[in-house]
């Protein structure tokens, strides 16, 4: 009989104290709930604390991922990190970026060994393989980008293949690739698509068929406990994480304007007319003193026009990993959400 791993030996119980970087945002939030539901004590790393959060028991280390201090204070007595956490955004310095995702990664993985930690469950994004071109049903052996128009995904696959280097029997290592997660309560992705169409500043770009993969939070942060559970067969691999139901991204999108009220976007714009702009507005942002991220720029462009979705083979087969809501459910439910906040 073969001898038991180490994720056997010390396989998480209603005991084992976990580590969630990034646990007040979306996906690190839900995540947080769950892990508390199962009754394991819960350590937050995060920008600013949440009093709700706190008044459930979860301790709080209120720091940035570029604080090594912070983050030996976080790893300590940790059984499994879980390493949501990133500076996100299609624009901005790359040493900004560097300096959170892969520094940052980097320090927490150091630490997370040196206090003994067993599992490090990391948050990547499908755009680590962005190569300018559509992905139709891509799987996990598309080389990681090493060139994009974009610091984030760039500096999202350095982090990623450092966690996964990083893989060893003491510190069992693995990566999520969670594409455009959505549901109640999102603070990013549908408030600005809806800010967006009720300025008229939506645009069709390309020709407006082009499917894409989401994934809907609740099965976002399923996959990453699915992860911890079945460490062994996972460790030292990336996985795709989508509702395995790819959509017609304007279809939805008007689908779900109309639900709400506003009006569905029918301007359009060739994929060519929006790239040239987004190079347009890079340039201004990098020599004038402006705020913000560029309204168009050439990595949005084809993340709007482009097929985006993903094969869940390797999810399935490793993670035991199957989306429990679907598009459709899940849809229903947040245009409920927010006609009930108006």
């Amino acid at each position: 009989m073969p001898a038991p791993s180490a994720f056997q030996l010390f396989g998480p119980s209603a005991l084992s104290p976990v580590l969630v970087t990034g646990g007040t945002g979306f996906l690190g939030r839900r995540l947080v709930g769950r892990l508390l539901a199962q009754g394991r004590p819960v350590t937050v790393l995060a920008r600013r604390a949440a009093p709700d959060l706190a008044a459930r028991g979860v301790r709080f280390i209120t720091a940035a991922l570029d604080d090594t201090a912070a983050l030996r204070d976080a790893c300590a007595g940790i059984h499994t990190v879980f390493h949501v956490a990133a500076k996100v955004g299609v624009w901005g310095r790359y040493d900004d970026f560097h300096r959170a995702n892969v520094l940052g990664t980097r320090a927490l993985l150091a630490s997370a060994r040196a206090h003994g930690a067993r599992v490090f469950v990391h948050t990547s994004t499908p755009s680590v393989v962005y190569n300018g071109r559509g992905l139709a049903g891509a799987d996990e052996s598309l080389p990681l980008t090493t060139r994009c128009p974009s610091p984030y995904p760039l500096t999202k696959a350095v982090a990623e293949r450092e966690v996964l280097a990083a893989d060893s029997p003491a510190l069992r290592t693995v990566a999520l690739r969670p594409h455009l997660i959505w549901g109640d309560d999102d603070p990013h992705l549908i408030p600005r698509v809806l800010a967006q169409a009720r300025r008229g500043r939506l645009r069709i770009v390309g020709r407006g068929r082009n499917r894409v993969d989401m994934v809907h939070v609740e099965n976002a942060a399923d996959a990453h406990l699915l992860a911890e559970a079945n460490i062994d067969r996972c460790a030292g691999r990336a996985y795709f994480v989508t509702n395995g139901e790819p959509v017609l991204l304007w279809d939805w999108i008007n689908h779900l304007l109309t639900a709400l009220g506003e009006k569905p976007v029918a301007r359009r714009i060739p994929l060519c007319a929006a790239s040239a702009i987004g190079a347009c507005c890079e340039a201004a942002w990098r020599v004038l003193p402006l705020r913000g991220e560029p309204p168009m720029t050439r990595f949005i462009a084809a993340e709007l026009a482009k097929d985006h979705w993903f094969d869940l083979s390797a999810a399935r087969r490793d993670l035991g990993y199957e989306p429990r809501i679907s598009m459709a459910e899940g849809t229903v439910a947040l245009i409920a959400h927010l006609k009930n906040q108006g």
